[in-house]
């Protein structure tokens, strides 16, 4: 098991809380709408927040 600092497991918690948020909103409507588009991006930046802590950590 790979211990994560706080931070990091809840940006973890974050990145798959959003997932499933856009998942969700795709589910519901097209994935060219604006409501899935805007939660994609903010996936898009938590994913590469979590990308930048890990790789400074390393």
């Amino acid at each position: 098991m790979v211990f994560m600092c706080p931070l990091l497991s809840k940006l973890a918690r974050e990145i798959e809380s959003s997932r499933n948020e856009m998942i969700q909103l795709a589910t519901q409507s097209s994935l060219t709408d604006h409501t899935v588009i805007d939660a994609s991006t903010k996936l898009d930046s938590l994913l590469n927040t979590y990308n930048i802590l890990m790789n400074k950590k390393n």
